[in-house]
């Protein structure tokens, strides 16, 4: 036998239990917005300019125009078409540039917690003593910030360590993005398999639906790769245009397929990358067609997707012993 994580068993979309999402819509819809911050003159993160060593003041300053003005455009955007979205932050942006936090927080989005800094942060590179620090550290900026607790959590350039999953029950999160890529609907994955943490639920009932922590468990949300628009615009170098049309494809098919299966549509975007101008036309488009094909449509947060999924009877949800 090949190893595992042991942390959730093989489930065939097709042999599952069915249930519904809110008002009996069939397709939940979120959109999660990346605001990173990176140490300037540090080796650390990709160099998403070129093929060059990692540090270079070149792509700094791209990831800063996030921050300076991508990220403000696109809260314009989801303005404009009445649209909430969960805003995966490093923490180090409270401190960096806190009114561009403060624009969400307004708006009534999520704030999700993802590390201190992309640029020199890997949790698979840390010890469990400094990832355990990181991740409490992150957790009481955000508490402290945004005067709630965060619930959802997606580790910097998804690069969990073995520990990261049992480290965040003990925290008292309530879902994690970093597993979610293998499907299309949320599952429980199972705490305790690295041999840290456990879920001792010390932390667990002031969070989320007090499940995680409590029964050492914690809930994956599907997150995407293939609709994210750093791999796609960046990395294989598709088009503004390119991506726009693969968030309608991806946005069709599924509402087709949700009629019999309820699923989740996400989509991953970076102030830096989609809220240049030329791109973010592209953009508004393809929301605008969404927008209009909604009857169906559960559009939400990430939260409220783990709230209601952990409310829904036992023996439909996925994990669950």
């Amino acid at each position: 036998m090949l190893p595992s994580h042991d942390r959730f068993p093989y489930s065939g979309i097709d042999t599952r239990a069915k249930y519904a999402w809110p008002e009996g819509k069939r397709l939940a819809l979120y959109i999660a917005i990346n605001i990173e911050h990176f140490p300037f003159g540090v080796d650390g993160g990709i160099d998403l300019d070129r093929e060059t060593k990692p540090w270079s003041q070149r792509s700094w300053l791209w990831r800063e125009y996030g921050n300076r003005v991508g990220g403000w455009r696109l809260a314009e955007l989801f303005d404009e078409l009445g649209i909430n979205v969960g805003v995966i932050v490093n923490s180090e942006n409270y401190a960096h540039c806190p009114e561009l936090i403060e624009r969400y927080r307004r708006r009534g989005d999520e704030t999700i917690g993802h590390g201190t800094s992309n640029g020199t942060e890997r949790p698979i590179d840390m010890s469990v003593e400094t990832e355990r620090h990181m991740v409490g550290e992150v957790t009481a900026t955000m508490t402290r910030a945004d005067g709630a607790r965060p619930v959802g959590w997606m580790t910097p350039y998804l690069t969990p360590s073995l520990a990261t999953t049992d480290l965040l029950i003990d925290h008292g999160y309530s879902y994690v993005l970093d597993w979610g890529m293998c499907d299309e609907q949320p599952f429980w994955v199972k705490g305790g398999s690295s041999g840290v943490g456990a879920g001792s639920g010390s932390a667990g009932a002031s969070a989320g639906d007090g499940r995680a922590g409590r029964d050492g468990r914690i809930l994956a949300l599907p997150y995407p790769i293939e609709l994210n628009d750093q791999p796609a615009i960046v990395g294989r170098r598709h088009t503004a245009a390119d991506y726009a049309d693969m968030l309608v494809d991806q946005f069709d098919e599924m509402s087709r397929r949700a009629v019999t299966t309820p699923l989740v549509f996400a989509m991953s975007l970076h102030t830096f990358i989609v809220g240049q101008p030329f791109r973010i036309v592209h953009l508004r488009r393809a929301l605008e067609h969404m927008r209009r094909h909604s009857d169906n449509v559960w559009w939400t947060l990430p939260k409220t997707i783990a709230g209601y999924y952990g409310a829904l009877p036992a023996e439909v949800q996925l994990g669950v012993d």
